[in-house]
């Protein structure tokens, strides 16, 4: 099983980037993939997840309204479309898989350690 991630860059505030993790694999799509991101001395955080059996999604207030999570089956492929992009959205992305294909509704059921497979990161920076 691997994920890799790709899209990550520079960006000024206020614009937008689309990020992609392709999946290999897997042998079933009962599963959920979830945006994390890490900045320097902080946790890593989910910002998104997006269950591939039934679609549901999650976003944490903080990213809310400004990201958006889809897929294309197709090509094993989901993506975290990010609008309005912030200093403080400035952090190393990973995407993250989980079976079964689960998103929770709280920030508590994303914590890294359960997450199974991971990608190996993409840098985002938000600055003029």
């Amino acid at each position: 099983v691997q994920l890799v991630e790709s899209g990550g860059g520079l960006v000024q505030p206020g614009g937008s980037m689309r990020l992609s993790c392709t999946a290999s694999g897997f042998t079933s799509d009962d599963f959920a993939i979830a945006w994390f991101r890490q900045a320097p001395g902080k946790e890593r955080e989910a910002v998104s997840c997006f269950s591939l059996r039934d679609a549901d999604t999650y976003y944490p207030n903080s990213v809310k309204g400004r990201f958006t999570t889809s897929s294309d089956s197709a090509r094993n492929t989901v993506y975290l479309q990010m609008n309005g992009l912030k200093p403080e959205d400035t952090a190393v992305y990973y995407c993250a898989a989980e079976f079964p294909s689960y998103c929770g509704s709280y920030s508590s059921d994303y914590e890294p350690r359960s997450w199974d497979f991971w990608g190996q990161g993409t840098q985002v920076t938000v600055s003029s």
